[in-house]
């Protein structure tokens, strides 16, 4: 039993169970909530230690050796991800002592934000794709509740949005998953490599690809697939918005890159071919959606939308700088896109809307909130030397070095436009007065406080990762290497005899 594989996801679920049995204690379950996350911080990053120091570390559940059993495994990619979840995790979980209403705490907010982390961290640490499946309706029944929580006309309209696509990204998955189990045998992701890269990729494995590039890419809201993403995500609260703009498209994200560079590796032109045209119009549409709204939350989903199309920029090109991009890429924006979802919710205490056409004067009423803005909103604009800066340089160095430069004129023609929307932003809520008849309000000092302390915390991270980015670079840099080593991943978790068998039965393992 590694203890370090397990903790991410079992803290959180006993954390749930916990904040479900103190009930209507509101103070001991906020506190059970941010210990939790403190804790599976702590226990993230020493999981990425281990892995840092000794390569992937993976665990047979039960001690059923794989195939046969479910396997947790952490790569670089893997632990990365499960440390920036426990942050923005503890983050939003601050965050919402101030922004979370009785109502919404009564009715499970705290075990179900509990159960979303335990759903994330579970999808990044599975080495099975059914489990994938599994945690990823572990997530979806979550986030369901979480945005009808409030039970407003809109919240519900939201929810129903959100969940009607996502069933159908359900249906998707489970077809995949059985076209796949009944032409290879196996759902366990590294013999899957095995067995498909064993042979000549089958008609059925391709099918079963094409209906997964769909399930993953509604659940990373892509082109064509992205509508339900703002049309929901601006309904529910403030720490609801954050924690599903920071993380939920990731999982669909790091689903893509894991299944494409795992399973389908050898069909490099397949992949290449399917998810250029997505990662270019995914950021063209959502970066005109964006410019298109005038409500804060509106602007920054359909910015999730433009910022996915970046990161799927590293299957597009499939070259080691641009997978590294796309590692990049997703450390840096799950902590601004969450930071800027919650700098909204200060926005919406001192002018009691989002609308951009009834805020203003907030440079003169609240200046640090002006800076606390300007941060995340500069790094997403990608403006040096913030982490975004580094992340579009990226992905524009990939595309030149690949000779791709009609991908590195969309990453630069989308990044202006990405300007244009935070200056909109930071002219109507902060440079200009305010509208004649505007509402002023704000709370209590003590919950201004509350709700800066985690907006500082991960602006003091976004400037740490621009200012000292070699870090960060170089572990995006081993897991672009682990990525675009399948072989080493399904030898961490197989063997090499258990390879070697699976090679020598006809047709893979049928």
């Amino acid at each position: 039993m590694n203890w370090l594989l397990v903790a991410p996801i079992l803290l959180p679920l006993l954390g749930a169970i916990l904040a479900l049995l103190v009930g209507r204690r509101r103070d001991l379950a906020r506190a059970t909530v941010v210990a939790v996350c403190v804790l599976m911080t702590v226990s993230a990053i020493a999981l990425l230690a281990e892995v840092w120091q000794q390569g992937m570390v993976t665990m047979a559940v039960g001690s059923w050796a794989a195939p046969f059993g479910i396997v947790l495994a952490a790569d670089h990619l893997s632990a990365i991800l499960t440390v920036i979840t426990g942050i923005t995790g503890l983050a939003v979980a601050i965050y919402a002592i101030a922004d979370i209403d009785r109502l919404r705490e009564a009715r499970g907010y705290h075990a179900l934000f509990l159960v979303l982390l335990a759903g994330v961290n579970g999808a990044f640490l599975t080495g099975d794709l059914f489990n994938l499946y599994v945690w990823f309706e572990v997530m979806l029944i979550a986030s369901f509740g979480m945005i009808a929580l409030g039970r407003t006309r809109a919240e519900l309209d939201g929810a129903v949005r959100y969940l009607a696509l996502n069933i159908v990204a359900t249906l998707m998955f489970l077809l995949a998953i059985a076209l796949l189990f009944g032409s290879t045998g196996t759902l366990n992701l590294a013999h899957l490599h095995v067995v498909v890269s064993s042979g000549e990729a089958e008609g059925a494995v391709l099918a079963a690809g094409l209906l997964l590039a769909v399930a993953f890419g509604m659940k990373a809201a892509v082109f064509p697939l992205f509508f339900w993403l703002p049309a929901s995500y601006h309904t529910p609260a403030f720490a609801v918005s954050a924690i599903f703009a920071g993380l939920l498209t990731k999982v669909g994200v790091y689903a893509l890159l894991r299944v494409f560079t795992l399973v389908f590796a050898g069909q490099e032109g397949f992949v290449q071919m399917l998810f250029w045209p997505i990662a270019a119009l995914t950021m063209v549409v959502g970066v005109l959606g964006a410019a298109s709204q005038s409500e804060i939350r509106r602007i920054l989903s359909f910015h999730i939308v433009s910022q996915i199309g970046y990161m799927l920029v590293g299957l597009a090109l499939l070259t080691p700088i641009a997978v590294t991009a796309a590692v990049f890429y997703l450390i840096h924006h799950i902590i601004v896109k969450a930071n800027l979802f919650l700098v909204a919710g200060v926005i919406h205490r001192y002018c009691r809307t989002n609308d951009l056409s009834r805020t203003g004067g907030l440079v003169g009423r609240a200046p640090w909130l002006a800076v606390l803005f300007l941060v995340p909103a500069l790094s997403l604009a990608g403006i040096p030397p913030l982490s975004g800066f580094w992340a579009k340089l990226l992905i524009v160095q990939a595309s030149v070095d690949a000779a791709d430069f009609a991908m590195a004129a969309v990453a630069l023609v989308v990044g202006l436009f990405t300007v244009f929307s935070m200056i909109k932003i930071w002219n109507e809520a902060f440079w200009k007065a305010p509208p004649e008849g505007a509402v002023a309000g704000v709370g209590s000092g003590r919950d201004i406080r509350i709700l800066c302390a985690p907006i500082a915390m991960l602006a003091v991270l976004t400037i740490c990762v621009g200012l000292g980015a070699g870090p960060a670079l170089e572990l995006a840099e081993r897991a672009s290497a682990e990525i675009l080593d399948p072989a080493g991943y399904a030898r961490a978790i197989l063997g090499d005899s258990q390879i070697l068998a699976t090679a020598d039965l006809p047709g893979g393992a049928r």
